[in-house]
């Protein structure tokens, strides 16, 4: 059972901030998850540059779209950032309309770089709220057939819908995705711009978020699956801490 912590690399220092806290606070994170925002000043690969690889399984967000596949610019990045690891996502459009981007879908990306990489591990992504069962399903088939090794799924809030998925994805090629949302506003946001729907008991706050967290690392743990935090602006230590005191691996 491995359990990741996306690091949001907001400034150097805020990165050493997260990578100290998990250091100090969370011994059961052996995996650290840096994704690829281009608003922010450091590329997910330059996570190398922060995480202790000796102590860390190391993951950076690679967004397919801005790689042309007829050109080897991310295999470049790969072999000079001695990256074994990569997770790839279509990615969202850039900020900045001078940021060129490509049409290059994610399985033919996940084909390429398997072809090139044979040894690499390659992770994908997955949306549960995204669309229908039937068509997430698909796409992860395809992800699979391309060559991907694992699968992290965006966050989920209700269990019911997670032991759908658990029906036809192997346990020990996932990551189900956890991350508190704590605030009203930020309720509304998951559920205007992601398309989730909150079961019925859900809050807003802390209590109810950790209780979540501990549900899915139980379920991980009972089933030898994985586990993936996203902690968005949140206090780490009043969502972890707890969750720290109440599971143990």
């Amino acid at each position: 059972m491995n359990i990741s912590f996306e690091v949001v690399p907001r400034t150097a220092e805020a990165t050493h901030e997260q990578l100290n806290f998990v250091a100090e606070q969370l011994p059961f994170i052996d995996t650290i998850n840096v994704p690829d925002l281009l608003r922010l000043p450091i590329r997910s690969w330059d996570g190398v540059d922060y995480v202790n690889r000796e102590k860390y399984r190391f993951i950076p967000h690679i967004r397919s779209i801005d790689f042309d596949l007829k050109e080897t610019r991310l295999q470049q990045i790969i072999e000079a950032k001695e990256l074994d690891k990569v997770l790839i996502v279509t990615g969202d459009p850039p900020p900045d309309r001078s940021h060129k981007i490509y049409r290059t879908h994610v399985v033919d990306m996940v084909r390429q770089i398997r072809k090139d990489f044979p040894s690499i591990e390659i992770y994908c992504g997955f949306d549960p709220y995204r669309s229908g069962v039937k068509e997430e399903k698909d796409y992860i088939h395809d992800k699979f057939e391309a060559g991907c090794d694992f699968i992290l799924s965006q966050p989920f809030f209700d269990m019911r819908l997670l032991d759908v998925y658990s029906d036809f994805i192997p346990a020990d090629r996932v990551y189900w995705g956890v991350s508190p949302v704590i605030t009203e506003k930020s309720k509304l946001y998951w559920e205007n711009v992601n398309k989730v729907v909150f079961p019925k008991d859900f809050r807003p706050d802390y209590e109810w978020n950790t209780q979540f967290a501990i549900d899915v690392l139980n379920h991980c743990k009972k089933h030898d699956s994985n586990c993936y935090f996203m902690p968005i602006r949140i206090d780490l230590e009043k969502y972890f801490l707890p969750i720290k005191a109440q599971f143990s691996l």
